[in-house]
């Protein structure tokens, strides 16, 4: 069963998008008495620089061809639909010869070989280059071609061509990487009518999105009102429709009322499922990368110019991590880091200036190092969080048991006296405080979620959920 996979076709300011490619190239091969039995739609690392703004790769699972001819459709489709205009695309393309009688997610069947699932797993939360992805393919016997030109770059000394081999090849491994698996039901436009703004009936969108939840999430965002379904980029996709249940998203695609939809198709896919995300400790995380990690919050919540959320977190040396070792760090809480929560999470910002100093929480996002940051050189750009304790009480002049006044202080070091009473304490009482937060996990909305975030809705959390719709 061959398996032909693509990415870097788009572009993001020309438009198209590699799921419409890919599509293409399922239509083409069935037209030629191919099985399309799996369409994987596969997110990578957010925090590669290289990336449009999903950093998606699609792997097609076929059967009724052989491999070079699933290459040789794949590579003509590519140069024919992929944004090669765009100096920063850099399409590639992998075909793996599996047996055909196979399944990649039948061990039983044609496993995918363990250095690529590894690969595919790294991809997810390391940048990789295109020489290593060159190296496993050719190990394993894959084909693959670089389409195009040089590009996939800011700068043009970082240009290389077929960059999209990187992606490429971590989608053929994705079945043997991954474990918790999605859909999204995607709608694609007339392709004449890219660029041109797009005809939704929003409140068909917002009716659909209340009958498909919370089997079908991130639709819509209730609270701006936004049709989250909907791309703003001037690419092919009408809309996508993600969830749990392929006939739940189809259903609710169905239901959307707009322009014409010139072809559609069901990607399972790792949207929605944290993959990115791995158990860390403040003081030990790298740069560009997805991770989960215990802290105690070390100052007071500081909105910044812009409107970006700001508070230094402590690494917390009672924690337990998820691989079930102490968080030992130092033998300090000297490791911290800045966690930020951007102004487009919009109210999520309002969950992170609840915070106070001394709660204890769990924080999720990608690790940035910043060399000119003021303070904390590590940065966590905020996803979720959960709030594992928190402080009840804040330090408060004592009242006299007679009289009920406030206290004065009665010299350096010497507590408090009540001037009337003459009776004393022998400092700060702790007094109950109302907190706006309770324990559990708080999230971005939908508008702000990153593809590969997981939806709190889904469940499997280990504490007390407060989803955002």
């Amino acid at each position: 069963m061959p398996i032909v996979a693509v990415d870097d076709t788009d572009s993001r300011e020309r438009g198209m998008c590699t799921t419409y490619v890919a599509t293409r190239i399922a239509a083409r091969l069935a037209d030629g008495g191919a099985r399309i039995r799996r369409r994987l739609l596969v997110r990578l690392n957010p925090a590669v620089k290289h990336k449009t703004r999903g950093n998606a790769a699609v792997a097609l699972h076929v059967s009724g061809v052989d491999a070079e001819r699933a290459a040789a459709v794949a590579v003509e489709t590519v140069e024919e639909f992929a944004a090669a205009a765009d100096p920063r695309t850099s399409p590639g393309v992998v075909v793996a010869d599996r047996d055909a009688d196979g399944d990649p997610f039948d061990p039983t069947g044609a496993p995918i070989p363990e250095a690529v699932a590894a690969f595919a797993r790294r991809a997810l939360r390391e940048r990789l280059s295109v020489a290593e992805a060159v190296e496993v393919a050719e190990e394993q016997g894959f084909r693959h071609a670089a389409v195009g030109s040089a590009g996939g770059a800011e700068r043009a000394d970082e240009a290389v061509a077929g960059r999209g081999r990187i992606g490429a090849l971590a989608a053929v491994g994705a079945p043997a990487a991954f474990d918790d698996w999605t859909f999204e039901r995607i709608s694609y436009r007339e392709l004449d009518r890219c660029g041109t703004p797009r005809e939704v009936d929003a409140d068909s969108v917002f009716d659909a999105a209340a009958e498909g939840y919370p089997t079908v999430w991130d639709t819509v965002d209730r609270e701006t009102g936004a049709a989250v379904c909907v791309p703003n980029a001037p690419g092919p996709i009408l809309h996508g429709i993600r969830g749990d249940d392929p006939a739940a998203c189809r259903e609710i695609a169905d239901g959307i009322e707009g322009e014409p939809v010139e072809r559609a198709a069901t990607f399972l896919t790792n949207q929605g499922t944290d993959a990115h995300l791995a158990p860390g400790r403040i003081g030990d995380l790298r740069d560009g990368a997805g991770y989960r990690v215990a802290g105690r919050i070390a100052s007071q919540p500081e909105t910044k110019r812009g409107g970006h959320v700001h508070v230094d977190v402590a690494a917390d040396r009672d924690a337990v991590a998820d691989d079930g070792a102490a968080d030992a760090g130092d033998g300090t809480d000297s490791d911290r880091l800045r966690a930020v929560a951007f102004a487009p999470t919009g109210r999520f910002r309002d969950r992170v200036r609840a915070l106070r100093p001394g709660d204890r929480v769990t924080l999720c996002g990608e690790h940035e190092v910043r060399a000119d940051a003021a303070g904390p050189e590590s940065t966590l750009k905020l996803e979720k969080f959960a709030v594992r304790d928190l402080v009840r009480t804040a330090p408060a002049v004592p009242t006299c048991p007679d009289c009920g006044r406030s206290m004065s202080s009665a010299g350096s070091g010497q507590g408090y006296r009540c001037r009337d009473c003459g009776t004393s304490a022998p400092g700060k009482v702790a007094e109950p405080i109302e907190r706006d937060l309770e324990p559990g996990w708080y999230e971005v909305p939908p508008s702000a979620r990153r593809h590969v975030a997981k939806p709190l809705v889904r469940g499997g959390f280990d504490a007390p959920t407060h989803p955002e719709r």
